[in-house]
Parts: structure tokens; C-alpha cells; sequence
């Protein structure tokens, strides 16, 4: 595909079908066994545990798009979404472990073994990683009634007012909802927690400055801050992002230690083949390294992050961690009722 066909593969995909095929539509032969040296012999499947349209769903079709030039076999985008992407992550866990069934995860992977007392799969024991694709900010966003300008100013408000204002989120125990509580817990102050299903009308309550501040996704951060309705504070991440050079992150903004990715990668059944996991690992690494996909990624305000599949297993198995005690210390449960 060229590269005017990977653009518009990043356009939103409204009323498809919760299944497509990307990628060569040639006769692939017959095999079985999944060895290094005949792998793929049949087309894959990459599970989204989201509807289409969305960021997951985006990038699993542009890189789908990519993999399936260079395997010379179908990928066939499987979206699944619902109960905060567990449903899809179950399907994934309970396939085949034979590398013909992949998914792509957020960073909410590493936080639902913290809010549910129970999940139909083990993070850590039934899934393993096949490729990390980079870090993500948030970014901390505010109604500019609120008039600060800083996230350290922002604290001195909240400690003043303790209890009185508000922060939204996108659910309870998700990502957005976390860390805001981090920020909560580090800064010794008290947010009040809204919380909302999805973002639509979160966004619109923050411009409408009914509920003033909320961490939301950096790409919704750099939509919204060019109709003058919100004010950014600061980034999530260790570092800033190119695309917003000038917005410092929190940590450097008088909130020591605090660092929060939204970060995406691809996860396989835990019994698949190694042999088989290198190989898939080395050529989405290969497809990431393409320039034309690099950019489109990075547009997205993602930064590639190369990494082994051990390395990202234990990235997931430190994040579980982080997660788990700052839930514990705070009694959070979405085990009122999953979402749909």
C-alpha cells in the first residue's frame, strides 16, 4: 500500500463491519505448524478490544495494513469491543496459542487486574507480549474559568478549596480516572472524582466548565485547546512531546515523581512459540522503523519506543504493581458493574 492509502487507513472507519480483511489477498498455501521458518501459512487475526474508529483501532488497522505486506498473509482486524476491553483480551487468552491470533492492548491492560476482583484470564500467566509500540501522554486539562495557568497553581487552589472543585473521568478504574487520583495523592490534595461513560460528554462538561478539570488523551488535549475552551497544564509523561514542546510535564510542574503513559502494544496467548513471537516482534519492530509509518504514529502524539517482548512482559508486570497498590490505598472497584 502507498503511502496515500496508510492516510487514509487513519481516517475513522464509521459503520464497518466488526471484522475486515487487511493486507495481500493472494492464495496463501496450505500448512500446518507453526514454526519460525513456515509461519504464516494461513491468514492472522488481530483482535481490538475496541469499536472501530478509535486510536487502538486506527493503529491496529495501519499496522496491520504493513504486516500483512511483509508476512504475505492476510490480517483480519477482529474488533471486540466492551467491558473495558475485557472481553476482547478473554477471546485472545482462550485462543489457539499457535501465533495466528494477536491483540493490540492499552495501557489499561496492566490496570483491570486492580479494579476487578476477578478476571476470566490471568494478565501476566495467559498472555505474553509480542511487541510494544511506544508511550503516549495524557494530557491535564482545565476550564480557563478556573484561571490558573500551571498545574502547581492548580494545587494551591485545590488546597484552598479542598473538597469544592472537580475532576472528570472517562469511567471508574480506567486510566484517565487513575491518574487523576495519582495526581490526587501526590500533590496532597482532594479532586472530586465524576465520572462519566466515555468521552463525549465529559469533553463538553469541561468546556462547559461544569466539572473543570480532567486528564484526557493527548490528541483530544491538542483538538480541544484550539477552540480557546480549555487550557492545557501539563503532560503525563517523563518527558514532553514534540508536538506540544512548550507544555511541561507535571513532574517538572511541582509534581515530583508523577509519570502516567497511555502506551500500546501487541499481546499473544502465553503458550505461543517463542519462535514464533520473534518472528511476529521482528517484523512489526520492521513496520514501525518504515518512515512513512513512524509519522503516522507519531502524529498521533505516540512516541516509538523499540522493545523486546520480555522487556515489555515486564513492563506490564511493574505496571500491575504501580496500579495495584495506589487502588488498594484508595479502595477503587468498577466491580459496581462493568461497562458495556
Amino acid at each position: 500500500m502507498d503511502r496515500r492509502g496508510v492516510q487514509v487507513s487513519l481516517k475513522p472507519l464509521v459503520g464497518c463491519a466488526a471484522a475486515i480483511v487487511v493486507g495481500v489477498f493472494g492464495i496463501v498455501p496450505e500448512h500446518r505448524g507453526a514454526l519460525a521458518n513456515d509461519f504464516p501459512t494461513k491468514p492472522l487475526r488481530l483482535i481490538v478490544p475496541f469499536p472501530p474508529g478509535g486510536l487502538n483501532d486506527l493503529l491496529a488497522r495501519l499496522l496491520g495494513t504493513r504486516l500483512a505486506e511483509r508476512l504475505g498473509a492476510q490480517v483480519v482486524i477482529d474488533n471486540r469491543p466492551g467491558a473495558n476491553t475485557i472481553i476482547g483480551t478473554e477471546m485472545t487468552a482462550r485462543a489457539t496459542p499457535d501465533g495466528y491470533t494477536f491483540m493490540i492492548v492499552p495501557a489499561g491492560h496492566a490496570v483491570n487486574p486492580s479494579v476487578y476482583r476477578t478476571l476470566p484470564y490471568d494478565t501476566i500467566k495467559d498472555l505474553r507480549g509480542v511487541a510494544f509500540i511506544g508511550d503516549s501522554p495524557y494530557v491535564l486539562a482545565v476550564h480557563p474559568g478556573l484561571r490558573v495557568k500551571t498545574a502547581a497553581e492548580l494545587v494551591g487552589l485545590a488546597k484552598r478549596k479542598p473538597g469544592q472543585i472537580s475532576f472528570s473521568s472517562s469511567g471508574i478504574g480506567n486510566m484517565t480516572h487513575l491518574a487523576s487520583e495519582l495526581l490526587n495523592e501526590i500533590a496532597g490534595v482532594k479532586l472530586v472524582h465524576v465520572p462519566y461513560k466515555g468521552t463525549g460528554q465529559l469533553i463538553s462538561d469541561l468546556m462547559g466548565g461544569s466539572v473543570p478539570v480532567s486528564i484526557i488523551s493527548f490528541s483530544s488535549g491538542r483538538n480541544y485547546v484550539k477552540t480557546g475552551k480549555i487550557s492545557l497544564l501539563g503532560v503525563t509523561t517523563v518527558k514532553r512531546n514534540p508536538l506540544l514542546p512548550d507544555l511541561p510535564t507535571l513532574a517538572e510542574s511541582g509534581l515530583p515523581g508523577y509519570e502516567v503513559s497511555g502506551w500500546y502494544g501487541f499481546v499473544a496467548p502465553a503458550p505461543t512459540p517463542t519462535t514464533v513471537i520473534n518472528k511476529l516482534h521482528a517484523e512489526i519492530t520492521a513496520v514501525l522503523a518504515l518512515p512513512d509509518i513512524r509519522d503516522n504514529v507519531r502524529k498521533e502524539g505516540i512516541d516509538v519506543v523499540p522493545m523486546t517482548p520480555a522487556a515489555f512482559d515486564d513492563r506490564v508486570v511493574k505496571e500491575i504493581g504501580k496500579w495495584r497498590g495506589l487502588v488498594n490505598r484508595l479502595g477503587i472497584s468498577a466491580d459496581w458493574g462493568r461497562p458495556n
